[in-house]
């Protein structure tokens, strides 16, 4: 299993904008399901790519600080 640290590192290899500040405040858990997202969504495209939303896990999220 990856690190807090080594999620990161690969989400920003993905997704430059994302800061690292930023990141931090998320438990590994949703880091890894973020890095899980953003590899399928570089990956193939089209109809068989498909994406199944976590049952916890809600449509529509706000964060506030």
């Amino acid at each position: 299993m990856m690190s807090k640290h080594q999620i990161i590192d690969e989400i920003r290899k993905q997704n430059r904008s994302a800061a690292v500040a930023f990141l931090t405040s998320f438990d590994e858990q949703d880091l890894h399901s973020y890095l899980q997202r953003l590899t399928r969504v570089n990956g193939q495209r089209g109809r068989a790519s498909v994406w199944v939303r976590q049952s916890k896990s809600p449509a529509v999220v706000a964060r506030l600080h």
